[in-house]
């Protein structure tokens, strides 16, 4: 990779992201750039509320934020404006100080503290966007609940070492924060410290995801390091491909581990990502009655590493660090763990049993198929689902085939994009081609595998699970095709043309609802799919005499004006209905919840419309 090759990919992010007057808008800017923290495991979803905020006065600004699954972790994002400048030559786009990001987590930082403190409260109107979350920051439930705040700059500058002839991409780390805050829980005043994340993500971190094919970053888990521990381990197996270890953690390792790196820790290229639902009852009761018995109750974890360093001292092997640190068996201990410290028990009495695999000279194929054996034949108090979420999917496979083989009435193909970068690769490849392959694959007329997971979801009475987005529809996805398609062969050209459609459908329902000061209102990411799922319910196509059809979107590649007014009017009402019924004080998350769901679908005035 060269500082080049990142400016060009920065022209293709800021084409990606105008409006239809041709700005780059920083809102379009955070939907380009999140889906590829999700592919970096970074956050879990690619759900987002965009709440911009800016006081210039005393430099403030957020974009945005998102709560994670389990929510205990914040998410903030904050674009540099100035880096999307379009006219900024390049030669002011590369940066080599570390405090020109510095300044740009400070306002960020500034905003965290002073809602923490609830001197935004007043500032703050109750419709604007980012009323929810300052209200959340200066409860006493806001600060219960959020242990990790991770603040995200987002900058289409080129981070560069200045040192030779020519600049060279560099990564700068920025160093924790912590955040003091004190509370009343169970009637009784509590303190803590909320533990807070800088990470830049520059055009450098950007353009390596892009070639990566959306590999996520390996974690290294250096234990001297970070828990000044080593951990002593026995030796007990070497074979071809991978060497197994035997040894015991404390918990509290595995606790602050998971802290860091949440769900990251949970997964090996999504195939062993355990959905967690809350606090194991067995584990949390052990902990409080039988800390010292924990070991003997509970059957361990297993992790998986791709490269260790090792150590003897006098005849005894400790294990100092380990690159690439997975748990694929053992995901509900060590989130139960967390949870019950954070509920406020001790864990300093417990020890976790630990059978660490480390493999040896394989591929990065047989890595996988290694570390999914692994996952499905582990003795797991919790069953695991072994569903593979790859690119290399044989049903994946075969609908990226079924693209490149089905024209459209219209005589136009669409590009499914089954790995994230194909269409950016098959441009470089073919430099000369640029303009002519990107008027054969229009951006409206391109769709990523998550994107068709979440069309292809919506169609049904489920728009709460397409709203938290990321892998868990895509796992809803991969196995409602295993389910009703046993074989790949049966994946034919109706499945495409059915599913194209569902595309069709969700893209114009997105369009038509707007962005930016042009748009119905600031909920597209939930309207959109509840407003499917309306229809769904409601005309349900199973049905012969059913008034709408899916497969004229396909024929006529588009939705007419008669469908155009009833799917604005639609939207219109359901924007009205989310806003005037949310279950919480944030619409965002509401809207995620099965309950506001089941309170919108049968109220009098969606009965009416339909």
């Amino acid at each position: 990779m060269d500082v080049q090759e990142c400016l060009n990919y920065r022209k293709d992010l800021l084409e990606e992201s105008q409006d239809e007057d041709g700005f780059v808008q920083q809102s379009l800017f955070l939907n380009q750039v999140i889906p590829s923290l999700l592919d970096a495991k970074l956050i879990d979803s690619d759900d987002w509320s965009d709440s911009y905020y800016f006081y210039e006065a005393e430099n403030l600004k957020l974009n945005g934020y998102s709560v994670n699954e389990s929510g205990e972790r914040l998410h903030l994002f904050v674009v540099d404006e100035n880096s999307i400048d379009i006219n900024i030559p390049d030669g002011n786009l590369l940066n080599s100080t570390k405090g020109y990001y510095e300044n740009q987590f400070k306002r960020v930082l500034r905003f965290l503290n002073k809602a923490v403190k609830g001197q935004l409260n007043e500032e703050v109107q109750d419709a604007d966007p980012i009323r929810p979350l300052v209200t959340q920051l200066s409860s006493a439930e806001g600060n219960n609940q959020f242990d990790v705040v991770e603040v995200f700059l987002i900058s289409a500058m080129a981070t560069i070492e200045t040192r030779g002839s020519e600049p060279q991409p560099k990564r700068i780390d920025f160093d924790d924060d912590f955040l003091k805050v004190s509370f009343i829980r169970n009637g009784e005043k509590t303190t803590k410290e909320i533990l807070i994340i800088k990470r830049l993500i520059d055009l450098n971190y950007l353009y390596n995801i892009l070639l990566s094919k959306g590999n996520r970053e390996a974690l290294i888990i250096d234990f001297e390091k970070m828990f000044n521990y080593d951990v002593e381990v026995i030796n007990a197996a070497k074979e071809e491909n991978f060497e197994s270890y035997l040894c015991v953690l404390p918990a509290t390792i595995l606790a602050d581990l998971y802290k860091r790196y949440s769900t990251r820790l949970l997964e090996k290229n999504v195939r062993s990502f355990l959905q967690f639902r809350g606090v194991n009852k067995g584990i949390r009761d052990t902990i409080r009655l039988n800390p010292e018995k924990f070991i003997a109750f509970n059957n361990g974890i297993t992790v998986t590493s791709i490269a260790k360093t090792l150590k003897i001292v006098d005849g005894k092997s400790y294990i100092t660090s380990l690159t690439d640190f997975q748990i694929v068996n053992g995901g509900q201990t060590t989130a139960s763990i967390y949870f019950t410290k954070k509920d406020g028990f001790s864990i300093d009495k417990v020890k976790v049993m630990a059978k660490i695999n480390v493999a040896v000279d394989v591929t990065d194929d047989k890595l996988d198929e290694l570390i999914s054996d692994i996952s499905k034949y582990s003795n797991s108090q919790t069953k695991v689902s072994t569903v593979d979420l790859s690119s290399r999917n044989p049903y994946l496979l075969k609908i990226k085939t079924l693209s490149e083989t089905t024209i459209s009435p219209s005589g136009n193909k669409w590009f499914f994009e089954r790995a994230r970068g194909e269409i950016n690769t098959l441009i470089r490849r073919n430099n000369n081609r640029k303009a002519l392959l990107e008027k054969e694959y229009p951006k409206s007329r391109r769709i990523t595998k998550e994107q068709l997971a979440k069309y292809f979801v919506s169609w049904g009475e489920q728009p709460y699970l397409v709203k938290k987005g990321g892998e868990k529809v895509f796992r809803i996805f991969i196995t409602n095709l295993e389910r009703d398609f046993p074989s790949t062969d049966d994946l034919d050209i109706t499945f495409f043309e059915d599913v194209i459609a569902k595309t069709i459908l969700f893209k114009e329902m997105e369009n038509i609802y707007g962005s930016g000061k042009h748009s119905i209102g600031q909920i597209r990411s939930a309207v959109v799919p509840y407003s499917i799922s309306l229809i769904y319910k409601y005309t349900n196509e199973n049905r012969s005499n059913s008034s709408f059809k899916l497969l004229d979107l396909w024929r006529e590649n588009g939705v007419n004006d008669i469908l155009r007014d009833f799917l604005k009017r639609l939207m219109e009402l359901v924007n009205v209905l989310l806003v005037n019924n949310k279950l919480t004080d944030d619409v965002n998350e509401s809207t995620k919840k099965q309950e506001q769901w089941n309170l919108i679908k049968d109220m009098k005035e969606v009965r009416d419309f339909f």
